[in-house]
């Protein structure tokens, strides 16, 4: 199986031992303890189920800048994106060497780790704005990536971390959060060498199940990893409930059975565009893929990015070598009336716009809401019904 990025064996933190965890929770009760944002507990959960392998715990403001300026830390490891705790206030853990990390998105704010200090630093407004022109290319706070990095806090703690639970992922989305351990298992119990991951935060349409088809022939795997964002989104995006039952169900009824696995993470989306498609690389090659599909405007928002800037940063910018894993290149896909069938769209360069089935977001969430069927072309009529039933239902006009 493909090695993990970094090292040669996973280094998930989460504290497996539960005599331990038991142990250092009762510890934490006593310690200095801060709630952290949404971005850290994200960061947290992450290295707990060892998608951030080799890290082990959250960078210093060198080591940030280091890899947002030229992704790589101070040490030399390949990595493109700061993995940061970042809070406004440390008035609570003044002076303390090591403190309870408390979750913000679970009731209560429940210890999720404890964290050696190794130093907490000032980050100043340059380099706060350095380091969003970097990851996120633009300044603009309208933009829900450099709107989160820019509102958590200008305090970095720096430091290792043990992680004692999965935050609300592992009990809100039991059937479908798997950490990278468990995904290297299956894949091996499957007998898998080849696995193509597939990214997603919104529901499959045709396009998207096609595109995962294509991969898997065209790269001859042995498998393929539908790996949903289970981690807060920008508004408007779909819950992830819904995401899940959809992309089931497409599954269930249009791939072979014992091709496809359907899991999800525990991670705030960044909407980062080409850095955050190289992210995506790291961790789809610790949980055991050797390739992922990097699409038209792979983890991208609005007009930030260019259409295929995500595939672009792989050959201008990734060193070689620095990921084993390979990405799997295409281009946008849609049906074709003239071919019945839904094709890649360079592979048809004698097509015009009349030629091809397109939905804008929009005009999709609108027929959905009104109760009309979406066309077949475009999406699956059981995965459609799923969504209709969504959108019209109160849970949608909140």
């Amino acid at each position: 199986m493909i090695k993990p990025h970094g090292s040669d064996q996973l280094n998930p933190l989460y504290v497996e031992d539960d005599a331990k965890r038991a142990e250092l929770l009762k510890e934490a009760e006593g310690l200095p303890s801060i709630v952290i944002s949404s971005a850290a507990a994200g960061n947290a959960v992450m290295m707990a189920c060892g998608y951030f392998n080799p890290l082990t715990g959250f960078m210093g403001l060198a080591d940030a800048m280091s890899v947002a300026e030229g992704m790589k830390t101070t040490a030399g490891l390949f990595w493109p994106t700061p993995v940061v705790n970042l809070v406004s206030d440390t008035s609570a853990i003044a002076g303390a060497k090591r403190i309870a990390l408390r979750d913000p998105n679970v009731d209560g704010n429940p210890i999720l780790a404890i964290q050696d200090v190794e130093a907490i630093e000032e980050v100043s407004a340059e380099q706060m704005k350095t380091m969003t022109q970097q990851v996120f290319a633009t300044q603009d706070t309208n933009h829900p990536g450099v709107a989160a990095f820019n509102s958590a806090g200008n305090h970095a703690i720096s430091g290792p971390i043990q992680v004692l639970n999965y935050s609300y992922f592992a009990t809100d989305f039991g059937e479908t959060f798997r950490t990278a351990v468990q995904i290297r298992a299956e894949i091996e119990k499957n007998g898998w060498n080849k696995v193509v991951a597939f990214q997603t935060r919104n529901p499959m349409h045709r396009a998207h199940e096609e595109l995962c088809r294509m991969a898997k022939e065209g790269l001859q795997a042995d498998g393929i990893l539908i790996h949903m964002l289970l981690g807060k989104l920008k508004k408007g995006d779909i819950p992830a409930d819904v995401r899940d039952a959809a992309i089931r169900k497409m599954v269930e009824l249009y791939f072979p059975a014992n091709t496809v696995m359907i899991t999800g993470y525990g991670f705030d989306m960044l909407y980062a565009g080409p850095r955050e498609a190289v992210l995506h690389a790291v961790f789809r090659q610790n949980c055991g893929c050797t390739h992922l599909i990097v699409g038209r405007d792979h983890a991208g928002v609005g007009d930030y990015y260019g259409p295929f800037d995500a595939q672009t940063i792989f050959h201008k910018e990734v060193p070689e070598g620095a990921l084993e894993l390979k990405i799997f290149e295409a281009d946008h896909t849609a049906w074709s009336k003239k071919l019945g069938k839904i094709i890649m769209m360079r592979d048809a360069p004698d097509h015009s716009k009349e030629d091809w089935v397109f939905l804008s977001g929009t005009k999709v969430r609108g027929m959905l809401a009104a109760g009309e069927d979406l066309p077949k072309e475009f999406a699956r009529p059981e995965v459609a019904k799923i969504l209709m039933d969504y959108y019209q239902s109160d849970a949608a006009k909140d």
